[in-house]
């Protein structure tokens, strides 16, 4: 089980990079007003989205399952902590939808929405870390 937990550990790493990277590429695309930048974050936000974020999620999300299936964790600290990750989960949604409003040019959003929005990841990797470590509830 500690190589499950390992393993959880880095894509859990990789999932939050993605996730701590393309809003602040969101927050220069919204920036940027000629076609060659908008082509070019075009095609760094898919291949951040698809080839790092979302299966960097997808095995977060299967090894976190494997292991609380496997230790039987219980408590208000897992209750919360699956809370945090349900809101990660749609956090990421909302990625995927800014990314194809870039896409088909249809963003609504100025830099300074997607400045603010790139904080909600921090703060839940700061409560999911204390939750999962110091365990307070």
């Amino acid at each position: 089980m500690l190589w499950i937990k390992a393993f959880h550990i880095i894509f859990m790493v990789t999932w939050f990079a993605g996730l701590f990277y393309l809003p602040r590429l969101f927050v220069y695309h919204a920036m940027s007003k000629d076609k060659i930048s908008h082509e070019r974050f075009i095609v760094m936000e898919r291949k951040l989205f698809y080839g790092i974020m979302t299966p960097g999620s997808v095995i977060t999300l299967i090894l976190g399952i494997w292991l609380w299936l496997g230790y039987g964790y219980s408590g208000l600290w897992i209750q919360l902590k699956l809370f945090c990750v349900i809101l990660l989960v749609f956090y990421h949604i909302a990625c995927f939808k800014y990314l194809i409003d870039f896409k088909l040019k249809k963003n609504k959003h100025s830099h300074i929405f997607y400045r603010w929005f790139n904080e909600v990841p921090v703060i839940l990797l700061f409560a999911i870390v204390i939750l999962v470590v110091v365990k307070p509830l």
